[in-house]
């Protein structure tokens, strides 16, 4: 595995090749990571990983300066998936000037589910990942289901810059009991690393509730039982919600009729560590 720290080497190393798949992260890779360098191994491209923690897609009150940093471990990972190259910028090399140029996303997409609680941060996601696409030029792009609002964000700005890249979304893995992966389960205390399964049967019990509500308001009735089990748990909500897939917009009753369009999410907090997760159904 080659490994390059500026984008002059980067565009060295591809030369006139526009036909890499690539796979962006921001390292501590586990095995969710590892499923999409695979899943972009298989379509026979060559495959490039980035890590990068971005700084634009933490709000001031978050864990940038103490997200885990792993980078040896990381090469190893990649290159135990027989990953072709590793693009490793430091901040200097990917913002050399202050970023006042930045990808707004749209109200309705951007502002709603996470970026409600996460201000500015769709767009520090966009951000970057266009500033990633500018760099290594993919034909194709993998990116994980588990940061469904992310998926969507990044493929309708795919759309609408007229990006010649296919976005291909990677299933969410899971460990034994449930727990979608995740870098920041590291942060879980023992305690809460037994409880966090929870999430996820939470937006399954939700799901099920959703497919019998039938109405709007037997909906908005499910998602605050949810909210109110997890919170009777020691959780920190922010949502548990149900949208349509398309559009993240809230389903009608001709949607709750519909099997197989649905999706809800959930994110909350369990101690000092911020989860999230979905479920389609």
């Amino acid at each position: 595995m080659q490994i390059v720290r500026t984008a002059s080497e980067l565009r060295a190393a591809l030369g006139a090749n526009r036909s890499a798949v690539f796979v962006p992260t921001m390292g501590n890779l586990h095995e969710g990571h590892l499923s999409l360098m695979r899943l972009g191994k298989a379509t026979g491209r060559p495959l490039v990983a980035s890590i990068f923690v971005n700084r634009l897609q933490f709000a001031p009150h978050e864990d940038f300066a103490s997200y885990p940093r792993t980078f040896e471990a990381d090469c190893d990972k990649l290159r135990s998936v027989a990953c072709d190259l590793l693009f490793a910028p430091d901040e200097r090399e990917l913002y050399p000037v202050e970023q006042t140029f930045r990808v707004s996303t749209p109200h309705g997409l951007g502002d709603i589910l996470e970026g409600e609680f996460r201000p500015g941060f769709f767009e520090g996601v966009a951000t970057v990942v266009l500033k990633l696409f500018g760099c290594v030029q993919p034909a194709v792009a993998v990116f994980g289901m588990k940061d469904y609002q992310q998926l969507m964000v990044v493929r309708r700005m795919v759309e609408q810059f007229n990006l010649p890249i296919e976005i291909v979304p990677g299933a969410t893995m899971r460990e034994a009991d449930g727990l979608a992966m995740s870098s920041r389960n590291g942060y879980l205390s023992a305690a809460e690393r037994a409880e966090a399964p929870a999430l996820a049967r939470a937006l399954q019990a939700l799901a099920q509730r959703a497919a019998q509500a039938g109405t709007p308001q037997a909906l908005a009735e499910a998602e605050r039982q949810a909210l109110a089990d997890l919170r009777a748990r020691g959780w920190k909500p922010d949502y548990l919600a149900v949208r349509r897939r398309t559009d993240l917009a809230p389903p009608q009753a001709a949607d709750l009729a519909a099997p197989g369009t649905l999706v809800a999410l959930g994110a909350a907090k369990l101690g000092t560590t911020r989860l999230i997760d979905n479920l389609e159904f």
